[in-house]
């Protein structure tokens, strides 16, 4: 009986013993139990290396925003939040450094520029699949030009603000000269063109797709980007997720990415903080101390390229006066706006565009805070007193963290001088389209610069040939007009810079706005977010976060 129970518990000891090395020869994640170590078909073995992100992590990323997209067909919208989801739908033919305007290869891989700057032949990246299957070819591109050119100009925004000059299509014609080569004649050379067609409303659609859809194209997406479209519950969140035959190996890492409309900053903040959200942009300058001193969480730093300012309709009384638009100029603190709101995360605005562009003016010194000044100069008007609306963000921007309080800054410093107002706002959408058919008075808002170039700030916000885009204060002058057409056709940049140079003087003088603030803007996220750069743009390509 004793040997017995002997040679059982022995038996019991040798099945343990297996059992626990069996269990140190598994994976140990303890997902698959595949050897780390395993033989390839080709007789290589991969070495035992632990990936950064763990499968017990999942790769879903909650992007906390402070608005709605208006729509996902880029090259209809004007809006950054628009442009934050199809930068990750869709791609360009040329694409911008990760944090800066330089050009790289984009779906073209190369490119080449005839001596007299008139015709631009690329060569498209092979093996591309749109997200419904189809191929990207030249085909595609021609078809999304055309697509461009034929659009309504109210619609197509952007197309008409950057390739068209004085009523002229500066894109003549685009050509296939192979499957995967087309040729691009311009009518007249275009200093920016490779920096525009890098622009997010220039990304390649499926042509098979806005064929179907039609003017419906915004709702179901197609493009070649690292994500695909999934869901859209309007005014709460956007979902998106990896696309399964992109054509860079090994991208995205994300599996999914949420795009949640949190409007409130502080709110959006609180969700950072609690875990719902994982990224959140928007962060109020005053808030950045909160996020740094949280080990939990990061504080980013987006670089700088936008402008705030205050519109004055310049086809509206009173602001249809000169003399009343610099006594607005003279009557608001700028600086103690910068200083309330923006904790010296930016600076005074000065020009329409900031001063990291080439060409910028720095012998202007801008309009002083003088409210004296200011109401000399309405008298001399005849400024009669009557009140105006003065329209106030809804949402927060970049350049412009808190639109409502600003208002109400602007709002006393203008009623010190005998100027009242009345403030009010509409929902974004509604904001935008109202003031871009000029119906307001004086109007809050703003610029993230799309490609790093001054004609994408002077010209896009304030020719004439702009006037129902984005030219929204209607501000029109031929001296301007005239510089700005040179500048663009100008290949000699010491030249085009004195053409802009001159142009902000004129503008200066006929104060069209009050530039406001350069602002910094700060997004929050988790410490375990990685990968994430953010872009001057404001339009954030997410195919290389990851979440540990």
């Amino acid at each position: 009986m004793k040997k017995g129970k002997l040679y059982f518990l022995g038996l019991m000891l040798l099945l343990a013993m297996s059992v626990f090395l069996a269990a140190c020869n598994t994976d140990d994640e303890g997902s698959t139990g595949e050897d780390k170590n395993a033989t390839n078909t080709d007789g290589s073995t991969d070495s035992a290396t632990k990936d950064e992100t763990s499968p017990s992590i999942p790769q879903d990323l909650v992007f906390g925003r402070g608005a709605d997209s208006v729509s996902l067909d880029p090259g209809i919208v004007t809006d950054g939040e628009s442009f934050k989801v199809t930068q990750n739908l869709f791609e360009t033919l040329i694409n911008f450094g990760e944090q800066d305007t330089t050009i790289n290869p984009g779906l073209a891989k190369s490119w080449e520029i005839s001596d007299d700057g008139l015709t631009y032949t690329f060569e498209l990246q092979e093996g591309v699949k749109f997200h419904d299957g189809t191929d990207f070819n030249a085909e595609a591109v021609i078809k999304n030009v055309n697509r461009w050119k034929a659009g309504k100009e109210d619609a197509f925004y952007y197309f008409n603000s950057m390739f068209k000059a004085e009523g002229e299509d500066i894109i003549k014609d685009v050509v296939a000269q192979a499957d995967h080569t087309v040729v691009f004649t311009l009518s007249r050379t275009q200093a920016p063109f490779l920096k525009n067609l890098a622009m997010s409303p220039f990304g390649i659609a499926s042509p098979t797709a806005f064929e179907a859809a039609g003017d419906a194209f915004g709702d179901q997406p197609v493009g070649t980007g690292p994500f695909k479209f999934t869901e859209w519950k309007r005014n709460e969140s956007i979902t998106i997720e990896k696309f399964a035959d992109y054509w860079q190996d090994g991208l995205p890492k994300l599996n999914k990415v949420i795009f949640r409309s949190i409007p409130d900053n502080s709110a959006r903040l609180n969700a950072l903080i609690a875990g719902e959200i994982d990224l959140a942009d928007g962060v109020n300058p005053s808030d950045g101390k909160t996020v740094e001193g949280n080990a939990d969480l990061q504080l980013i730093e987006r670089p700088s390229m936008n402008i705030g300012y205050l519109g004055l309709t310049n086809t509206r009384a009173p602001f249809d006066n000169k003399l009343v638009r610099q006594a607005v100029n003279y009557a608001i603190d700028k600086q103690g706006i910068v200083d309330a709101f923006f904790e010296g995360r930016a600076e005074v605005a000065v020009n329409p565009m900031p001063s990291s562009i080439s060409g910028y003016n720095d012998a202007i010194t801008g309009y002083p805070y003088d409210p004296e000044k200011a109401k000399a100069l309405l008298k001399e008007a005849g400024y009669d007193g009557k009140e105006i609306e003065l329209w106030a963000m809804p949402v927060p921007r970049p350049y412009m963290p808190d639109g409502a309080k600003v208002a109400e800054v602007i709002q006393k410093n203008l009623e010190d001088v005998g100027m009242k107002s009345k403030i009010v706002t509409y929902e974004w959408a509604t904001y935008l389209d109202k003031a871009k058919d000029g119906e307001a008075d004086a109007f809050m808002l703003g610029w993230t610069g799309d490609n790093g170039d001054a004609d994408n700030f002077i010209y896009t916000l304030l020719d004439e040939d702009n006037i129902g885009s984005n030219n929204y204060a209607y501000y029109k002058n031929d001296e301007v007009h005239d510089l700005l057409i040179k500048a663009q056709s100008e290949t000699d940049e010491n030249v085009r810079i004195d053409h802009y140079k001159k142009a902000q003087e004129i503008i200066h003088d006929d104060a069209p706005w009050v530039p406001l603030a350069h602002s910094t803007p700060l997004l929050g996220a988790k410490s375990g977010v990685k990968g994430f750069l953010p872009h001057p743009t404001g339009s954030d390509k997410l195919l290389n976060v990851t979440i540990e």
